[in-house]
């Protein structure tokens, strides 16, 4: 694993963020419009989500597309005009997923598809793809949908080395008040006075703010290569000491009940493997995990292997740094969503 030095990030003048009515897409549009992005298109398939982000932005830069990434034709009415693509569009909730796997088949794994063939054909300088640690070793049908998302990313430059996009992937854990994230339903508990809910205390997941999200996304855009994969360093936190700042945050003591773990659980996460590290490049705040690029002919590699995987280990959230109750706090405390809602409890 190499190193190297962080580049300056550039901001794109048009995007196209699919999903952009969602939290990412939310907090990226606004991140682009205060930087001096001068055209950005919403795809999203939530007319009244589109109608509420329209009023509260207020921006003529912004243009709002229905339709769905199901639907090739929606993305290429969406694309043009646009020299970056932000893949944000997904079915992310794991229980729904094990319940309708070709749902998510449809939109995370097809709609990818649509979505990159049709940057290719408008002629798009780059797509970045989100992906999640769920990704890894997957043992849920969105976590296998979201790793075939990312297997035809990296396959887009494989079979097309003329090809004119350059696309890439970036994952990340969980994202603290994302929607259907935990945090927004710790609070909305706390405020019923009733217990918080935690699957199991014990459990372990990578914790990055939306801000961090979208750094790396931005990040991603700078710096990919062809068939490129990012990945944010951030630590772990137990859901039990999740549990336990959000009480002290909104000053409760903790009542906390344990429901057990949920469809399609880990009791923790992996953000790469032994062997995406073993071709890693360390960008300081990021890995940048490079394409594999051999061909479908092995021949030349029968009679030696590589040695280096086994000098790695996984990049687990149990055996990643984990941050005490005093860290988590002041990731909450650093989310404008938290700040709001200290102010309306008269605690800011």
């Amino acid at each position: 694993m190499s190193e190297t030095v962080d580049q300056e990030l550039a901001v794109p003048q048009s995007v196209l963020i699919t999903g952009g009515t969602g939290s990412f897409g939310h907090r990226m549009v606004r991140h682009l419009l205060d930087r001096g992005c001068e055209r950005i298109h919403v795809l999203s398939r939530d007319e009244a989500k589109q109608d509420q982000m329209r009023h509260e932005l207020g921006d003529r830069r912004v243009r709002y597309f229905l339709g769905d990434v199901r639907d090739l034709d929606s993305i290429r009415a969406a694309v043009q005009n646009i020299s970056h693509v932000f893949h944000a569009a997904a079915l992310k909730q794991v229980p729904s997923a094990e319940f309708f796997p070709m749902q998510a088949v449809k939109t995370n794994v097809n709609g990818s598809e649509n979505v990159i063939k049709a940057a290719e054909a408008a002629g798009v300088e780059s797509v970045v793809c989100l992906s999640t640690d769920k990704a890894v070793y997957p043992v849920n049908a969105m976590g296998m949908t979201k790793a075939l998302m990312e297997k035809v990313a990296q396959a887009h430059g494989l079979e097309n080395p003329q090809a004119n996009a350059v696309v890439a992937c970036v994952r990340y854990g969980n994202v603290l008040y994302s929607r259907g994230s935990v945090v927004p339903l710790f609070i909305n508990q706390l405020k019923a006075d009733r217990p918080i809910t935690v699957t199991d205390p014990d459990m372990t997941r990578f914790m990055m703010s939306l801000d961090q999200s979208v750094d790396l996304v931005q990040y991603a855009l700078t710096n990919a290569e062809q068939g490129d994969l990012f990945i944010r360093k951030v630590p772990s936190c137990t859901i039990g000491n999740l549990a336990k700042a959000v009480c002290e945050i909104f000053q409760r003591e903790p009542e906390i009940n344990i429901i057990g773990t949920r469809h399609g659980e880990k009791q923790s996460e992996q953000l790469a493997t032994r062997e995406e590290l073993a071709r890693a490049v360390d960008h300081g705040s990021y890995f940048r995990v490079t394409a594999d690029k051999r061909q479908l002919d092995y021949t030349p590699f029968y009679e030696e292997g590589s040695r280096t995987v086994s000098a790695y280990e996984d990049y687990d959230s149990h055996t990643a740094r984990h941050m005490t109750i005093e860290e988590t706090k002041e990731l909450l405390l650093d989310l404008p969503e938290v700040q709001t809602e200290l102010r309306a409890w008269g605690l800011a």
